[in-house]
Formats: structure tokens, C-alpha cells, sequence
């Protein structure tokens, strides 16, 4: 018969009791500074800990604790008493390693297929209003930051409006469009904001060969606004720093923010593909081909070797000997 020195509390006082404990008949039995016998079905005993006693509760608030772990697990099995399978799992570094590469696997998979998904519902639920709310905060704090007014002349601005506006989408009805021009500190560059405005700088509008690069261009933004980008990207960056804090509980806000912004990279590529596809489909549609679109990236190649890599707006864009690959590929299909 195993004896096992313990320590008991009767619950009503803060008195320490020195007693044995052993197992007779299927009852615990103690003896010592305190006199007690019960059931073994009454008691509940506490997980096993590599470190921390373990506690034996009796159904009144009274409690044993147990430091010699190794005696007491020997007494459990002369009881016949077996872990519960979460503890023998958490005991086994097979099993936490699986745990481990099973979680991981869940949330790549949710990013990869899930997320976007989630985000594009939301997305085309929202009320029109919130996103023009939104757009409008995000243009006020450019144009207080970033942007400047336009340098470019009234008649200009109206032109390439007209023109643009002449053309046909390619995908049913146009999302709704406001077209603004600016000067930008950062160089070239072209967005669309989810409350429909398409932002084009000067320096865009300068770099461009034609008119009809500018207007392959602001196809390509359109794109982005039929397909919702703009709140998908800010929906999955809410949520993906949302799961971050969870995962990575309590740290400094950069490693915190530091998922979501890469992970938000990985999207803002494929989005920029989807909107390539959409102004493919719309320089068709309208009989002007793809080589306004080849023009601009081949454009943006230049301008990569001479800065030596994405530079303004080529930032979180595929590359652009990529993209002209795959326009000329989606021409051909298309045509």
C-alpha cells in the first residue's frame, strides 16, 4: 500500500494540517495531524503539472496538496485512475507539435480562402453611404498630408474627364466615378477610394505617353471599384490585426500590426491582377485593344530599373514585367 505525505486544509480555517494519504477499500484515507476517510467518486483531482503540487478537493471545500508528484501518480494507478486525453496530449510533445502545425494550417487556410470571401461580403453589404464616408476621411487626410491641388489646367482635367466618361464598362452598370486630380509629394501614382473617387496625380498624367494610357490606367482603377477593393483591403487588414492581437496576445504595436501589413500585401496583389482583368475587358469593349496597358507598364519597367525598384505607385504591385505578360495573355484570350 503507497502512503503519500500531504498537506491539509479543512476549509473554515487557514490552519495546515501534516497528514498521509493512502487508498483503502476505494476510499482516501488520511491520518496524521487529521483524521478523514472518503470515497474516491467524491473527490476531484487536479491536473497533472511538471511544476505545481497537485490538489485532491473534497466536496465540503477542504483539500489536499500533493508536492511528490511521482508517489502520488504511482497511487493514482493503483486506483486505476487515467489523465483525462487534453492532459496526455498536453504531456506529449507529439501531440503539442501537431496542435501547433494543425493551428497553423487552420489560419493560412482561413487567410488564403476564407478571409477574402468573408471581406467581399461584407464589403458589398455595407450601405453606399459607408463607404463614401469612409473614401471621404481617407481624401481629407491625404489632401491635408500628401496631396496638393492640381497644377494642371481646367480644360485638361475636363478633357480626360469626357473621355473617360464616353467610355462603355465592360461588366454591366459603371460603379459610380469621381475622377480628381492632384499633385503628389510621392510621385506618380493613381487609387480609387471606396467612396468612388479616383484619385490620378499630375505627375501620373505627365509620365504617360497618351491619352489613352491615362485612360488604361483609370480602367484599371475602375476595376478596383466594381470589385469593392478598397473596403475589402480595409475589412481584411480590421480583421487581420484583430486575429493578431489574439494570437500574439500582448505585444508592442508593431509586431502587432506587422502580420496584418504584410499579410494586406498579399491581397493588394491579387486585387491589382483583378483590376488588370477589368481594364483589359473594358479597352476592349470599347475597341481601343491593350496596348494603351502595355504601354504603361512597360512605362513603369523603365521607370523600375531607373529608381531600381517599385517606386510610388508601383508600390504593392505586382511586378510590372508580370502584369505586361499576363495583359498581352488576356488580350489575346479576349480578343
Amino acid at each position: 500500500m503507497s502512503v503519500v505525505a500531504a498537506r491539509y486544509f479543512d476549509g473554515r480555517s487557514s490552519r495546515l494540517h501534516r497528514v498521509t494519504l493512502t487508498v483503502e477499500d476505494g476510499h482516501a484515507v488520511l491520518r496524521g495531524d487529521a483524521e478523514r476517510r472518503e470515497p474516491l467518486h467524491a473527490l476531484h483531482v487536479s491536473e497533472r503539472s511538471r511544476h505545481a503540487a497537485r490538489k485532491v478537493s473534497f466536496a465540503d471545500g477542504a483539500y489536499l496538496e500533493v508536492d511528490d508528484g511521482a508517489a502520488f501518480a504511482a497511487l493514482l494507478r493503483q486506483t486505476g485512475h487515467r489523465d483525462g486525453l487534453v492532459v496526455r496530449l498536453q504531456h506529449s510533445w507529439r501531440a503539442v507539435l501537431a496542435a501547433a502545425a494543425a493551428t497553423v494550417a487552420t489560419l493560412w487556410l482561413g487567410y488564403l480562402y476564407l478571409l477574402p470571401a468573408l471581406a467581399a461580403g461584407i464589403a458589398a453589404a455595407l450601405p453606399p453611404q459607408v463607404e463614401r464616408q469612409l473614401g471621404a476621411g481617407v481624401l481629407k487626410l491625404l489632401d491635408d498630408r500628401v496631396l496638393a491641388p492640381s497644377t494642371l489646367s481646367a480644360q485638361r482635367q475636363a478633357a480626360l474627364r469626357e473621355r473617360f466618361r464616353r467610355l462603355q464598362p465592360p461588366l454591366g452598370a459603371a460603379p459610380d466615378w469621381r475622377l480628381q486630380f492632384r499633385s503628389s509629394r510621392v510621385g506618380p501614382n493613381a487609387f480609387a477610394l471606396p467612396s468612388g473617387d479616383i484619385v490620378m496625380t499630375d505627375q501620373l498624367v505627365k509620365l504617360l505617353d497618351s491619352d489613352a494610357a491615362v485612360m488604361a490606367v483609370l480602367a484599371h482603377e475602375l476595376g478596383h471599384l466594381h470589385q469593392h477593393h478598397g473596403m475589402r483591403r480595409m475589412i481584411q487588414g480590421s480583421i487581420v490585426t484583430a486575429v493578431s492581437g489574439l494570437v500574439f496576445g500582448d505585444m508592442s504595436a508593431l509586431m502587432a500590426t506587422a502580420p496584418a501589413l504584410l499579410l494586406d500585401m498579399k491581397y493588394s496583389r491579387d486585387a491589382e491582377r483583378e483590376a488588370d482583368d477589368y481594364a483589359v475587358a473594358m479597352m476592349l469593349h470599347n475597341g481601343l485593344g491593350v496596348q494603351p496597358l502595355v504601354e504603361v507598364f512597360a512605362r513603369f519597367q523603365q521607370l523600375e530599373r531607373e529608381e531600381g525598384g517599385d517606386m510610388g505607385y508601383l508600390s504593392s504591385h505586382p511586378p510590372s514585367a508580370e502584369r505586361l505578360e499576363r495583359i498581352r495573355a488576356a488580350g489575346v484570350r479576349m480578343r
